[in-house]
């Protein structure tokens, strides 16, 4: 069930935030980040390996399972949860997407203009000078991973590239971070998508928006609410409950 108060909100918004979460790109079939390893990864610990300490002790090492991951995402498909996203921003006047996932899921589905809180695994940087390769990564070599890969050299100061994604004790990129509060401060709705809303500074999003007196809605499987007022909480899959919102809200569309 969707309050009618929900839909009569995002049916008369200017601005709305979506703000989504590992939840989303598991409905694609990418494991989040705190499911186990698995196959010829599932000896390591994943919070182990995403840490600048990691890339300095053994950089083959985690260039290899990043490759990994990153061929997992080019496996997997926008799905619709992604595709309601990009529908709902032909309804609204105003819409901003804000993501804690490093895939492009969102940008293969149609998206622009998001704003990636964690970074991206297709925007390497080097892990000396920090610059971004000349030419974007090709496809990885190992579809499987388990093995070391040495990572490409920067071009321009010969150091090791490294994973384009903000690891644990790294700060958020600073412009990304103050438009999504910036955005929150602003909207009349939140959508809360796939996130546990547990990890800060990101998880500061919803909050934002509705003390500023936004509606705040979290879409999740195991969706609950802290506050009750201007506060929803919508269990069910994202694929499943966004294309029901937008339908309600705007009528039967073409996706």
């Amino acid at each position: 069930m969707i309050p009618d108060a929900l839909i009569n909100a995002v049916r008369d918004a200017r601005h709305i935030v979506i703000f989504t979460g590992a939840g989303v790109s598991a409905e694609s079939g990418i494991p989040t980040f705190r499911d186990p390893l698995t196959g010829l990864w599932e000896r390591f610990d994943a919070a182990s390996l995403a840490t600048p300490e990691a890339f300095r002790a053994d950089p083959a090492l985690v260039w290899g399972w990043y490759e990994w991951r990153r061929m997992k995402v080019l496996q997997a498909e926008p799905n619709p949860a992604h595709r309601a996203i990009v529908e709902l921003a032909r309804h609204v006047p105003h819409l901003t997407l804000v993501t804690q996932n490093v895939d492009d899921l969102h940008e293969r589905a149609g998206s622009t203009d998001v704003l990636h809180l964690h970074g991206s695994l297709h925007q390497p940087r080097c892990f000396t000078c920090g610059k971004p390769p000349e030419e974007p990564l090709g496809t990885p070599d190992e579809p499987e991973g388990g093995r070391r890969l040495q990572p490409p050299q920067c071009e321009r100061c010969g150091g090791h590239l490294r994973p384009g994604v903000v690891w644990f004790g790294e700060s958020l990129p600073a412009y990304q971070l103050d438009a999504a509060f910036a955005a929150a401060k602003d909207c009349d709705v939140l959508i809360s998508i796939g996130t546990s809303g547990f990890v800060y500074p990101a998880a500061e999003v919803p909050n934002l928006a509705w003390q500023a007196g936004a509606v705040v809605a979290h879409v999740n499987p195991l969706a609950n609410i802290s506050r009750g007022e201007r506060e929803y909480a919508l269990a069910g899959a994202a694929g499943e409950t966004l294309p029901m919102l937008i339908e309600r809200a705007f009528g039967r569309t073409g996706s």
